[in-house]
């Protein structure tokens, strides 16, 4: 016969099942859309150190890659200091505690504050893929059994980029895509660039194509920091792919090339690397030229010609926020938030965030807000409404805060230089 205990205990595991069920996951560096948003709701309309803390962790490094959760694990990388080892770590979701972690080699660091911790993790629920700016990548199951490992700038060349490697790879219809957008600085022409985009089975770590990508674009202006990401509209599916002075669109299956975007460096300025990854807003794709230019664009893939052009202040680091019809763009350093219509590129409203120190960390949208956090751990969560309004502020504390606030299963994950916070209500 149950006892009064055993049923309330059983009641107790059943509830938390369904809550931490409940919610959806982030299982890549811009959440379950790739565009920084997700369908959570019933977040902590407030937080800090100590308000509507869950846990917090303390980590053994710095780093830039945002926090991936799945069903009560936590994964993230983190550069030691002043070792500069890396590591690959994955945490309990329900009390911060470290469950495995994994050496994977030594990082860097530069005066750019980049480190061999910016890649972010990826997962599908059963395995989770660690990169890092080194070119380590490598898989594990949840319970951190390794599955394979391999550096890819050993089998394909060390990468040629002036402020070292750190971007995130894509898992997209069952295929790990890497992209490698570089060349030096002193080479000239499509001949000069070595840049791919690398498609790997990610069973098993093995090549199933390489794919060259050619570019004219002058010295640091070849070099790319970006993301590729999925688009799927009227019929056409495509990885996206910013860098070299344009966006280009590959066949997911083969990776030829099926469109290149208008040039967004005109004036072929030679410092015009790119840092901002694309992001797919009402079926076209939103392009912020680099180092903070007075100028956005929006193309249809497969045009000739851009969709709108607008004077307005380009992210210099921050990819934009595609969220309830609107997009989002953080210019941080100016610390400024433009809401646009992206059917037209028309302003809905802007404002100033405020603050001590510019934004890198890209913006989140979640339960009708959007979450920002600059390098000095001072968070704003602003309404995703009509109109610009701060809802909340917090001072969170850190140096070189760049990961993105992440909300998954009810929760927010918030990241500084030192600690992972979990906030609920």
């Amino acid at each position: 016969m149950q006892t009064s205990r055993s049923r309330t205990v059983l009641s107790a595991g059943l509830l938390l099942l369904v809550s931490s069920a409940s919610g959806e996951n982030w299982p890549q560096w811009r959440g379950p859309h790739f565009n920084g948003s997700t369908t959570e709701t019933k977040l902590p309309a407030t937080f800090s150190p100590t308000e509507n803390v869950l846990w917090q962790a303390n980590l053994p490094g710095a780093g830039g890659s945002t926090p991936i959760v799945w069903d009560g694990h936590v994964f993230l990388t983190a550069q030691e200091t002043p070792s500069k080892d890396l590591w690959a770590i994955c945490l309990s979701g329900d009390s911060g505690k470290v469950l495995w972690r994994k050496a994977m080699g030594t990082g860097f660091a530069n005066r750019q504050g980049n480190t061999g911790a910016s890649p972010s993790a990826i997962t599908d629920g059963k395995t989770v893929w660690f990169y890092f700016g080194t070119g380590e990548l490598a898989a594990f199951d949840f319970a951190g059994t390794p599955r394979w490992r391999r550096n890819i700038a050993t089998d394909h060349g060390p990468f040629e980029i002036l402020w070292n490697y750190g971007a995130t790879g894509l898992l997209y219809g069952g295929k790990l895509y890497v992209p490698v957008i570089h060349g030096a600085m002193r080479a000239r022409g499509p001949a000069g660039g070595k840049s791919f985009l690398l498609c790997i089975d990610p069973a098993t770590g093995k090549d199933l194509w390489k794919r060259p990508r050619p570019s004219a674009a002058p010295a640091e202006a070849k070099q790319a920091y970006t993301t590729p990401i999925p688009f799927e509209a009227a019929g056409r599916k495509c990885v996206l792919l910013t860098g070299a002075d344009h966006v280009t669109a590959h066949d997911p299956a083969t990776g030829e090339e099926t469109w290149r975007s208008p040039n967004y460096n005109p004036r072929k300025d030679r410092n015009y690397r790119t840092v901002v990854s694309p992001v797919v807003a009402d079926g076209r794709v939103a392009v912020c030229p680099p180092r903070g230019a007075r100028v956005l664009y929006a193309a249809s893939v497969g045009a000739k010609e851009w969709a709108w052009e607008k004077r307005a202040p380009s992210p210099d680091v921050c990819t934009p926020l595609y969220y309830r019809d609107k997009l989002f763009v953080l210019a941080g350093i100016r610390k400024q938030m433009l809401c646009l219509d992206p059917k037209t590129g028309k302003t809905l409203w802007e404002g100033d965030l405020g603050g001590r120190a510019v934004f890198q960390a890209s913006p989140t949208g979640a339960d009708g807000k959007v979450y920002c956090i600059n390098m000095n751990g001072e968070a704003v969560v602003l309404s995703a409404g009509d109109r610009f309004e701060v809802l909340h502020r917090a001072a969170m504390g850190g140096k070189g805060v760049r990961s993105s606030i992440v909300a998954a299963g009810g929760r927010l994950y918030l990241r500084t230089d030192t600690k992972l916070y979990c906030f609920g209500t």
